[in-house]
């Protein structure tokens, strides 16, 4: 059985998922509004999908995280909001499934600061942290307001933890739960946050994380935690928000909230880390807000969770860009 994990925080909380070998967590004015792209030197062609979902009512909060299962073709949708469903579940289609709300900590509210582990249908399987507790501990685990995480296929666990400013820190457990390592504190050094907010890893087993406060992405070694270099050339305007790769891992693909902008970045090869390289962009609508997105790993479409719109808009690849790829 699919089993999902949610990063609750007194802030906000934030979706991720793990599903076998899969990584998981409207105004239709704004939804129909046109969107720019800018190709660099290397054409990307997306477009927005208007279609997506067939059901837009369904976004009824602020939607501030969204999770793709592409073996089952499942879109996870996390919103904030009081007395609304805040997990929302569609297919790739469009078409809207089912929804929960049990159990799930309520954003600015009483309780936050824990990873909770849910199945599919919202049932709570497993708790880390203290609900309602922020802290710095490690035995036991407490968090202040961890802003996303990533599972790995084996099951490991990479979680940045310091959306509220306290931790400033980026933490590997295993799939039972043991630290495997940890970098943080606050600061601009390496290895040191100001708002570490989205996390991903890519084939060649480096962890990416979007330093947001310090404008750069630093990267890490999975197994060893070793820091191997950062990009801060890209990202004078604004920090990153959220980081994915695409299926192919030739692209990572950064979201800049505030100037609501889509990035292609260039990846370096095995052992270099070099420079940013920004390939083309997508620039969205004013306002719209993206906050974290994810990628489907079967058909290199793009899910947009955006706190402005109060959305999840779906681009899709043109000429089977990625038809390529295979789960």
């Amino acid at each position: 059985m699919a089993r999902f994990w949610f990063c609750a925080a007194g802030a906000g909380f934030f979706l991720a998922f793990l599903v076998l070998h899969s990584r998981f967590c409207g105004s239709p004015v704004l939804r129909e509004f046109a969107f720019q792209i800018s190709w660099r030197t290397e054409e990307i062609p997306y477009r927005l999908d208007v279609s997506w979902p067939k059901h837009s009512e369904y976004f009824t909060g602020t939607t501030f995280c969204v999770a793709v299962d592409s073996l089952n073709g499942l879109v996870y949708i996390a919103q904030r909001g009081d007395n609304i469903q805040k997990v929302l579940v569609f297919t790739e289609d469009g078409y809207f499934l089912r929804s929960w709300n049990y159990s799930v900590d309520t954003p600015h509210g009483s309780y936050g600061h824990t990873i909770k582990k849910y199945n599919s249908f919202g049932d709570l399987v497993q708790v880390l942290g203290t609900p309602g507790k922020k802290g710095t501990g490690l035995n036991p685990l407490q968090f202040d307001n961890p802003a996303e995480l990533y599972v790995e296929d084996t099951g490991d666990i990479y979680i940045v933890d310091g959306d509220g400013g306290l931790n400033n820190r980026l933490i590997k457990l295993s799939q039972d739960f043991m630290m495997l390592w940890l970098h943080g504190e606050n600061g601009t050094g390496p290895a040191k946050f100001n708002i570490p907010h989205s996390v991903t890893l890519d084939s060649a087993g480096r962890v990416w994380v979007a330093d947001r406060g310090n404008k750069r992405i630093q990267v890490f070694d999975k197994d060893s935690g070793e820091w191997l270099g950062a990009w801060n050339n890209c990202f004078t305007e604004e920090g990153p928000s959220s980081v994915r790769f695409t299926p192919d891992g030739k692209y990572l693909i950064v979201a800049q909230l505030n100037l609501s902008r889509l990035l292609f970045v260039a990846v370096p090869p095995v052992g270099s880390i070099g420079n940013c390289s920004v390939i083309s962009s997508i620039q969205l609508a004013d306002q719209v807000l993206p906050h974290l997105l994810d990628v489907s790993g079967k058909t290199g479409a793009i899910y947009v969770a955006e706190i402005g719109a109060k959305q999840v808009q779906k681009y899709v690849p043109l000429n089977g860009h990625f038809s390529s790829f295979h789960l």
